[in-house]
């Protein structure tokens, strides 16, 4: 009889230590033109964020590489070789390695945010890399109306995982982790012996950099829950219902929340005191779990002022 080999999770420890961390959203529509998007991208202050980041005492930062629209703030040739659009919509600037060149030496790790679906929003590049929309009722909280059609999607996975693993050797070890989102229907896709399954996928991310560490969003779930055994941390998206930490790790994931302090993701002012994001936070630190916070971020780069005040409170927690 043949044993089956117990998958073996990355190290969370520094994640853990670092206690918490700031989250944005930096993205565009799919209207806006290659050439305007790359110019923004240009003007990105990497400097300036950095300084904040250490300021407020964040201990990494995640940044999205793209969502839906088709726009990433980074290059990748497998993506322009399966979409063929012409200028590219990747921007010509390599945003993420500048901004770990800005990092780094503030001791502060670098996190990706990765969508599920691609580049759904752009009717072209959706259509040529495979995906499909369709509708389904009964979706889980925290999903649109406007979801999948219940198909495997094999052939849009497999360039997916094409296109994130030149991300992943691109960057190597200066990437330290991954959020995927979007798994709502792991059944459907993900959930299988054979790739592409959960395993390719994180083996994608993990490409350039083995030790980083990966998570997968089953959507907005009170309590969280660990969504597979291929993550390494939980992807905990939370709107309004504040779950309590049971502790350190759930079904061996580390217990990691993300939600925002803005009005929505990305956007609004403070929508909470700061009596309750510092004890909020503090609560979840102290039992071995990891708090991000979303704050909105300028077109060049910056945190806007009020939630920088906010995010210092949390400074040596």
């Amino acid at each position: 009889m043949v044993t089956q080999k117990k998958h073996t999770r990355s190290e969370t420890s520094w994640f853990r230590d670092a206690k918490w961390g700031v989250f944005t959203h930096y993205l565009t529509e799919a209207d806006t033109s290659a050439e305007e998007w790359s110019d923004r991208v240009d003007r990105f202050d990497v400097a300036r964020i950095a300084e904040q980041l250490r300021y407020v005492g964040a201990g990494y930062y995640f940044i999205t590489i793209g969502q839906g629209s088709g726009h990433y703030c980074c290059p990748n040739t497998a993506y322009d070789s399966f979409v063929g659009i012409t200028p590219s919509k990747c921007s010509k600037r390599d945003l993420v390695s500048d901004l770990y060149d800005a990092l780094e030496p503030e001791g502060i790790k670098l996190m990706m945010y990765l969508p599920s679906d691609g580049s759904w929003g752009d009717a072209i590049a959706s259509k040529r890399l495979g995906w499909k929309w369709g509708f389904k009722k009964d979706l889980p909280l925290g999903t649109s109306g406007t979801e999948r059609t219940g198909e495997r999607l094999a052939e849009f996975q497999l360039k997916w995982e094409a296109i994130v693993r030149e991300w992943s050797t691109r960057w190597g070890s200066k990437v330290s982790g991954w959020w995927v989102d979007g798994c709502y229907f792991a059944d459907e896709m993900y959930r299988f012996a054979d790739s592409p399954n959960f395993e390719s996928f994180a083996s994608a991310m993990k490409a350039g950099n083995p030790d980083s560490i990966v998570a997968f969003n089953p959507g907005v779930l009170t309590p969280v829950i660990s969504h597979t055994e291929y993550e390494d941390y939980t992807a905990g998206e939370i709107a309004d219902a504040f779950p309590v930490c049971p502790g350190m790790n759930i079904d061996g994931a580390q217990y990691h929340i993300l939600s925002y302090l803005g009005d929505s993701w990305c956007s609004g002012e403070p929508r909470f005191s700061d009596e309750f994001v510092v004890g909020y936070t503090k609560d979840v630190v102290s039992k071995g779990g990891v708090m991000t916070w979303d704050v909105p971020i300028t077109h060049d780069g910056q945190i806007p002022q009020p939630f920088i005040d906010q995010l210092a409170l949390l400074r040596g927690l």
